[in-house]
């Protein structure tokens, strides 16, 4: 099968197509890719999966055989730190062996820019030409040398936070890291910024199979933290990072699950009003209308861009080359976000601290800052999603055609449709249900937002069977 690369990077199955062979000659390519634009070193670092350390050696190796100069980190280290680390060292890119949160099986190749995040589509078609077109090099061999970049990341964070208001905060947090790439990370944050928190972790160990799970920050994978959060009361947070620490989840008191969309409000809501900042919004389709409506609210202009996190990191850039469209906060549904002054990329773990952040500030927990956002933009958010796999004849194409069509959805009249992005839907009431098909497998996803759980599932329910009637596979079970 051959190699192909999705929006921030390649991943495949380990020992099947993930293989010391394949990790090579992407390694190769990329070096290729940057030589031909004039780079000379570049970053690598990997996770907890299986065989982490041994396949960013060969990527280590085979760049160094490139001509590169390379620096190569000696332990798991998260995403959000070796694209630090790219902007730390000036390297002229990054590579983070991971697949994120994919399953256990899975392992992969993060292309990572000079700026410190995700590749831009440029980068991703130099290395892909350069695989399809390899060019010998006969040129000097480039070093290896270890990676020690935990110390100027915390730095990097204290930058980024208030820490005389999180030095305050006496309440109770507990990391789950999944047993992940951040195991030990944030609680050595708060060791070194002298942070007084009641600061625990859960599946704190790095293990290769997660703890049984997924490791992505979604209700079906924190059921232990739901629980041992059931009979909690008040500030106390579970805050969470997937595989690689790049996206943030949090569970709040009483075992609730705070999605995305209410963390990426409540950040902003924290950014603008307490810390003072000031900037775009930049939010893909399929987030939350209540980011809008805030913004807006806020007087801060609204950025939306097709899913992926690359469209973000080029809305930070372009604001780091024009003050006048710099970036307050970016964020997307599946829970990357990144915020003023940092760097261009996703950061679990810096988004955990901005959470108690928000919450020592504030005095009120998460649940409660997002009731005040919502009294205040007139607007109740309930959100779900679906992620639906089709048989390989399933029709895409007329699927997203039909959907544009649509003249109500479980009897909420179509008001609108967005198709920057596959097909969104707003309904009247305020309700909008989006169809995204995947670009490299048989899967639709499906997202529903509503002002009431009872008008959720009606929509969610009516959405999902409409994708079903183009499954000949459905159609005919």
């Amino acid at each position: 099968m051959p190699i192909q690369f999705g929006t921030d990077g390649w991943r495949d199955i380990i020992a099947d197509d993930f293989t010391y062979a394949n990790v090579r000659m992407v390694a190769q390519a990329h070096a290729q890719a940057l030589r031909q634009a004039g780079g000379g070193s570049v970053v690598v670092g990997f996770d907890p999966r299986f065989q982490g350390a041994n396949f960013a050696r060969v990527v280590a190796e085979t760049m160094a055989e490139g001509g590169l100069d390379v620096w190569l980190a000696g332990e798991y280290l998260p995403t959000p730190a070796l694209s630090f680390a790219v902007v730390h060292h000036g390297a002229a890119g990054g590579v983070m062996v991971t697949a994120s949160h994919n399953p256990p099986q899975y392992s992969g190749y993060k292309l990572k820019g000079h700026y410190g995040g995700s590749a831009t589509p440029a980068l991703v078609a130099q290395v892909e030409a350069a695989l399809a077109v390899p060019e010998p090099y006969n040129g000097p061999r480039g070093t290896v040398r270890p990676l020690d970049i935990r110390q100027a990341y915390y730095e990097q964070l204290d930058r980024q936070l208030d820490l005389e208001v999180l030095r305050a905060y006496r309440g109770r947090v507990i990391h789950d890291p999944m047993g992940g790439a951040a195991c030990g990370w944030l609680t050595g944050y708060a060791a070194h910024a002298g942070l007084k928190l009641q600061l625990s972790e859960l599946h704190g160990r790095p293990d290769p199979l997660f703890h049984g799970v997924n490791p992505e920050p979604v209700p079906a994978s924190l059921g232990e933290l739901m629980g041992l959060l059931a009979g909690e009361e008040g500030q106390t947070l579970g805050a969470v990072t997937d595989g690689d620490a790049d996206r943030v989840g949090a569970v709040t008191a009483g075992g609730q699950f705070f999605n995305s969309h209410q963390i990426f409000a409540v950040l902003t809501a924290h950014l603008y009003r307490v810390r003072g900042l000031r900037g775009r919004v930049v939010k893909t389709v399929s987030g939350s209308r209540v980011i809008e409506l805030l913004a807006r609210r806020l007087g801060l202009e609204v950025l939306e861009t097709p899913v992926g996190f690359k469209y973000i990191t080029d809305a930070f850039l372009e604001g780091q080359e024009d003050e006048s469209k710099a970036v307050l906060i970016g964020g997307e549904e599946s829970g990357g976000l990144s915020s003023r002054g940092h760097i261009p990329e996703r950061d679990g773990l810096l988004n955990s601290l901005l959470m108690i952040e928000a919450m020592a500030a504030s005095g009120k927990s998460l649940p409660e800052l997002f009731a005040d956002i919502e009294r205040e933009v007139g607007f109740r958010h309930h959100y779900d999603r679906a992620d639906l796999h089709l048989s390989e004849q399933f029709d895409k194409a007329a699927l997203l055609a039909e959907a544009q069509a649509f003249a109500e959805v479980a009897g909420r009249v179509v008001e609108g449709a967005n198709t920057r992005d596959g097909v969104k839907l707003s309904l009247a009431g305020g309700a909008s249900a989006m169809f995204r098909a995947s670009g490299t497998e048989p899967v639709v996803r499906v997202y529903v937002e509503a002002q009431s759980e009872e008008d959720l599932r009606a929509i969610l329910d009516e959405a999902t069977r409409r994708v079903y009637r183009h499954d000949p596979a459905h159609r005919l079970g």
